[in-house]
Order: C-alpha cells, then structure tokens, then sequence
C-alpha cells in the first residue's frame, strides 16, 4: 500500500495535491467534488482587501448615513441586513470547516500592513487552518528600492504573526533579486511555508479600440520548469514547506515537482478547463507511476531530485543555460 502522505504548513495531509485559490471555492459544491475527488486540501479565493474597504466605504455612505438621498433612502435595505464581501468570506470559511473533512486554508490579499494584520485575524477566527498570503507589491517606482520591497512583505508578516498563531505561507512571485535569501529571511520572521509561484494576468492592450484590457491566461505544462527550478534550488536550504504552484495539469508534472522537493503541489487552471475530475485522474497516475518505479512513499520521492541530491548540481544551475543553447535544432525544413 503506498503512502501518499505528506505535510504541508505543519498539517498531516493524505496526499500532496491541494487546490490553489480560484473561483471553485465561492460556493460548497465545487469544494465538495474536489473532496471527492481527493484533494487532500483546499486554499480559498482570495479575499481582496480593496473589495472590503468599498465595501464599508458604500455601507457607510448608503445604508449608515442615508439621509442625503431623501425619499428614495426608504427603498435601500437596511445596514444590519447586508452582508458585506468580508462577512461572506468568514461564513464561507466557517461553512467548509463544518462540511469538510480537510484543511481550509484562507486566501488573503491586502494592500495595507493595518489591512494584512485586522482580516488575517479575523480569518483565524472564522476557523482557517492556515493562511495564505496572496502578496503582490508592484514594482513600479524607480524611487523604491528592490530592498525596500522586500522589507514590506517581511514587514507585514511579522507584524501579523503577532496576532494569529496559525500556519502562514507566502504565495511570492519569482522577481526577486536573491530568492533563496528572501525565503529564508520569510522563515525568520514566521512564515510556515512558501507557495511558488503566483500566476499575475498581465493587462493588454486591444489594437481595435486602443484600450488596455484584461484577459485571462490560464497556465500550461510549461509553466511548470521555473517553479521546478526553484523549487529543486531551495529544497534542503531551508526548512519550511514548499508548495509548488503554477502549470501542473498531468501526473507528470506534478511528479517532476515532487522530484524536485515540493512538499505539495497546487492545482488551479487544470480544475478551471476539467473540473475536478481532473484532480482525480492525476492523482490516479501518481499511484501509477510510483507503484511502476517502485517507490513505497511519497517521503521517499519527495526531493530525491533536488539540486543537493544530484550528482550533477550544476544541472539547475548555469550551465543548464548553455546546455539548452547548444542543444537546440532548428525545425525540419527551415533554413537560416
């Protein structure tokens, strides 16, 4: 009998595939099918800190002070009967813990330290077992330094690890000057765990109407080589979970991240396309293969290729780039 298991922010999981944050977990039905299906764990949507602030900004405006809008005030609910976006979310939490049989890990994004600090608290309470902190700060200034950035995500997580105690990952994007010593210094100041790496959708600009519009890019299985680069870098420097995120939609891929020493492995756009099917028919195929190669675990799979374990460190490193330049050939039938 193989043993899946692993552990991922401190929680004993059954097996290593958990669904990344989408839209899936709004509502119970979908987050049952991927119980079902065998995730092992489920990170929420994202609760943005911008779609709170509006919200108290229109509840105090319409609901609080709706004196200025004469007779037609009568026609708006009252304050006490409106659920806000942030009530939704905690209810949301409190409904999976009350449904599931697994970890619910809340999604947030913030955009204020006093933000991060006041509705990571508030997830704690609604019952999270971890909190994953979508954090993105745009680098935009060239008056901000790339030091001076760093210091605002370590900042917030300190600052909110004074107030909750459960499990926090970072969810971090791979433009970093020095990623391994930003992880580390994340784990320093309490972060249980990493998740690499966030999926930004990048504005367009749209040629008919000359405007910038936003489309949706869902990944693909060769969005899984970066994370699986780094993920094989950090493995054995550091101590905190590695979760690896971004273009796994086969066994294979998520088999390579494994490999590389990623304590779980999130599944997101694979879910959009398939349903939670797709999760099913993956983790099947692990089984598979490890039951193929002889494998008893996934400890004993987990990291065996990592860059410290390989005989050839040197394979995730630079002289990967030459070898990929030299080994290229041009297709069949193109001339230079």
């Amino acid at each position: 009998m193989l043993d899946l298991s692993t552990n991922y922010l401190g929680l004993k999981l059954k097996n290593p595939l958990v669904p990344s944050s989408t839209p899936l977990s709004r509502n119970l039905d979908p987050v049952l099918h991927l119980e079902d299906a065998g995730a092992a764990a489920i990170v929420m949507h994202s609760l943005f800190e911008e779609d709170v602030r509006n919200d108290e900004k229109m509840i105090d405006r319409f609901l609080v002070n709706p004196s200025s809008f004469g007779e037609s005030a009568g026609h708006l609910p009252f304050a006490n009967d409106y659920q806000s976006k942030l009530d939704t979310y905690l209810e949301q939490i409190s409904l999976l813990k009350q449904r599931l049989s697994i970890p619910v890990v809340a999604s947030l994004n913030g955009s204020s330290l006093t933000g991060w600090v006041e509705l990571g608290k508030e997830m704690q309470e609604a019952g999270a077992d971890a909190l994953e902190l979508n954090a993105w700060f745009m680098p935009g200034d060239p008056l901000v330094s790339g030091e001076a950035l760093e210091e605002s995500y370590l900042a917030l997580l300190r600052e909110l690890k004074t107030v909750v105690s459960i499990p926090v990952s970072m969810k971090l994007s791979p433009f970093f000057s020095s990623l391994p010593n930003f992880v580390q210094q994340a784990e320093q100041a309490g972060a249980a765990g990493v998740s690499l790496f966030n999926r930004f959708f990048q504005p367009d600009i749209d040629l008919a109407s000359l405007t910038v519009v936003d489309r949706v890019q869902l990944s693909s299985s060769a969005d899984v080589l970066l994370t699986m680069r780094w993920i094989a870098i950090l493995r054995g420097r550091i101590s905190l979970t590695l979760a690896a995120t971004g273009g796994v939609h086969k066994a294979e891929d998520a088999l390579k991240m494994l490999l590389a020493g990623a304590d779980v492995v999130h599944m997101a756009s694979a879910l959009l396309l398939n349903g939670p099917q797709a999760l099913k028919v993956v983790l099947s195929e692990i089984n598979e293969w490890m039951e193929t190669h002889e494998y008893e675990s996934v400890a004993q799979l987990k990291g065996s290729m990592s860059q410290q374990n390989l005989p050839n460190p040197s394979a995730f490193a630079r002289a990967a780039y030459l070898n990929a330049l030299d080994s290229f050939t041009p297709p069949v039938g193109v001339r230079y």
